[in-house]
């Protein structure tokens, strides 16, 4: 039986520390999940941490998932089988730099929708999710003889809110669901998000980066039975486009678990591995400095980087935590093995608005709406409407592009608009025509009829703050103060057509779908590199690995040996322009 004491964590009445480590089972193929759980166990860690993605398992109402890469039940058992305890947060929301924070995009379809509240049709959805996962993990329970020992309610709440009735909410469904091991909330070490995020009878813990020996202070006004314990260990930090790389050096790692060792507090590693981004499912964050999406990798300078190859703060931490507990250091599994596979033509060329009739969805609009009006989670989305009579010159004004506008005068690009250059704030005429303000622009005069076309590129949804209602497309266009009515509008959620596309060998316009072919020997992992290219996406037999940009700081793309064949198939969709048809797949990762 696991519970607290005197302070203390107890497992069958002996005094136990937890030292954890996050591994999100979403972000690792399943194939390595035992390899990962693995070296996590004999780094001298007792205990797995992970979220849930509830986008994911339910992309569609209703409508759930839970096999392959979204077997949270196999992960867990997984976990067991190399001697792990397991700390599961299944949200609702999650932040993680996942789209959304974790929640799923149809919920923005509801143009009233308030979320991480007590708004009733918001519930409502959380319940259908909660009755659907938790009754799964009951089994696995500690209490029921299981590897799970404790849950979570939400997540750093008050970062956000202070719903109380919200969050007795989601407490009260997860006891109603059979939930029955111990209890917490997590929020970072400042008393407004204690008390915003905590509940007086849950165990609370704190999440933070640095200064371990008296972060804890901040909670004697609001725990005063449990342990101290990071939720959140910061061991690294994220990345987003158009910023640098962030590292973190070992020797600074090392100092704060000691800190941590010699107070005997508990932590959780946030992250001990972190994976990728696959697909379009990367985060944003919104700030003072405006719209900043995060990119594919999300190696964050974890133990373990994102191939799952050890670091040297892997080596310290392990000695440090063997020691502490007196346990033997064991032979270690071998690092993953690399390949170089050389350069890949790309032979055949799909333009996209070549192919509008075979991968998109033709819907007719009085107005624009949003993606996710129309029922799309990811991709692209593409609106048209055609501008009849005689104009002045005057101001054409693109409203709220997320994330990226490519814009068309009779099917001629005009204009790129990009939201991580115009969302932070400027005064004066700059703002009104200049890149801060980059959907409004003179347009020439008319005289008979213009066809005005924006293809829209999403980034990630805004994840954290109070900027996370993150509709994507565009809301409007006005000519002047004239509102613009009668569009054709085209979703095009691409993962789920790309069988569908017609090639030739002709290169066509931009964007442009390109695929070729390639043979590997075996499979071990290797790095997409995109050098001449500018922006888009990258397909290896159909898995999406994400999204590439010139931008950087991130310069190739994380390839998993586990998803190639002998013969294998590449597409690359490129938004914007490429120096020559041809990536390289290699055995280095360029991070920036």
């Amino acid at each position: 039986m696991f519970e607290i004491k005197d302070k203390k964590f107890f497992m069958n009445g002996k005094p136990m520390n937890i030292y954890s480590g996050a591994i999100h089972y979403f972000r690792v193929l399943p194939e390595y999940w035992e390899d990962r759980l693995t070296k996590l166990k004999l780094a001298g860690f007792n205990t797995v941490e992970t979220y849930v993605s509830w986008n994911l398992h339910e992309p569609k109402p209703n409508e759930f998932c839970f096999e392959g890469r979204l077997d949270l039940i196999k992960f867990i058992e997984t976990a067991e089988k190399v001697g792990l305890y397991c700390i599961v947060r299944p949200g609702p929301y999650i932040c993680a730099e996942w789209d959304f924070g974790g929640l799923p995009a149809w919920l923005l379809k509801d143009k009233n929708m308030q979320i991480r509240c007590a708004y009733p049709d918001y519930l409502n959805c959380v319940e259908r999710f909660y009755k659907k996962l938790l009754p799964m993990l009951v089994p696995h329970l500690e209490t029921n003889g299981g590897n799970i020992i404790a849950m979570q309610v939400e997540n750093e709440y008050g970062s956000y809110g202070n719903d109380k009735e919200y969050l007795r909410f989601v407490e009260n469904l997860m006891r109603e669901c059979g939930i029955d091991v111990l209890y917490f909330t997590s929020d970072g070490n400042w008393k407004n998000m204690l008390s915003g995020g905590s509940l007086p009878d849950i165990y609370k813990v704190l999440n933070f980066g640095s200064k371990a020996k008296t972060a804890f202070g901040c909670l004697k006004d609001f725990e005063n039975n449990g342990p101290d314990m990071c939720g959140e260990f910061w061991c690294g930090w994220f990345d987003h486009w158009r910023d640098t790389h962030h590292t973190r050096d070992a020797a600074s790692v090392s100092r704060e678990v000691k800190d941590f060792l010699d107070t005997d507090a508990n932590f959780n590693f946030y992250m001990f591995h972190g994976g990728t981004n696959f697909g379009f499912t990367a985060g944003a964050n919104y700030d003072k400095n405006g719209y900043a999406p995060t990119v594919t990798s999300y190696d964050y300078c974890a133990l373990l980087n994102e191939w799952g190859d050890y670091t040297p703060a892997y080596h310290e931490i392990r000695k440090l935590l063997c020691e502490k507990q007196g346990i033997e250091m064991k032979e270690l599994p071998p690092s993953p093995a690399l390949q170089s596979i050389g350069e890949v033509q790309l032979s055949e060329f799909a333009p996209l608005f070549d192919n509008l009739e075979n991968i998109a969805v033709k819907h007719r609009a009085a107005v624009p709406e949003s993606m996710e009006y129309f029922d799309q989670n990811y991709g692209l989305i593409y609106y048209e409407t055609v501008i009849n009579g005689k104009y002045d010159i005057s101001p054409l004004d693109i409203r709220d592009v997320h994330d990226f506008g490519y814009v068309y005068f009779d099917d001629k690009l005009k204009k790129r608009i990009d939201r991580t250059e115009y969302t932070a704030a400027k005064k004066g005429l700059k703002a009104l025509f200049g890149k801060k303000n980059a959907g409004r622009f003179l347009m020439s005069a008319i005289n008979g009829s213009r066809k005005i076309g924006v293809l829209v590129d999403i980034m990630g949804r805004v994840n954290y703050g109070d900027k996370m209602i993150d509709r994507k497309g565009i809301s409007d266009i006005y000519i002047g103060a004239q509102r613009q009515m009668g569009y054709d509008i085209y979703t095009i959620p691409v993962d789920d057509n790309l069988d569908k596309l017609h090639y030739s060998n002709q290169k066509g316009s931009l964007p442009v779908f390109m695929k070729g072919s390639f043979n590997a020997s075996s499979k071990a992992d290797c790095f997409v590199h995109l050098n001449g290219f500018k922006k888009g996406y990258v397909w290896i037999n159909g898995f999406n690995l994400g999204r590439y940009w010139e931008a950087g700081p991130q310069k190739s793309l994380y390839l998993p040996g586990a998803l190639l064949k002998d013969k294998n198939e590449i597409v690359v969709l490129e938004m914007e322009g490429f120096s020559k048809p041809a990536v390289s797949i290699l055995d280095k990762h360029n991070l920036g």
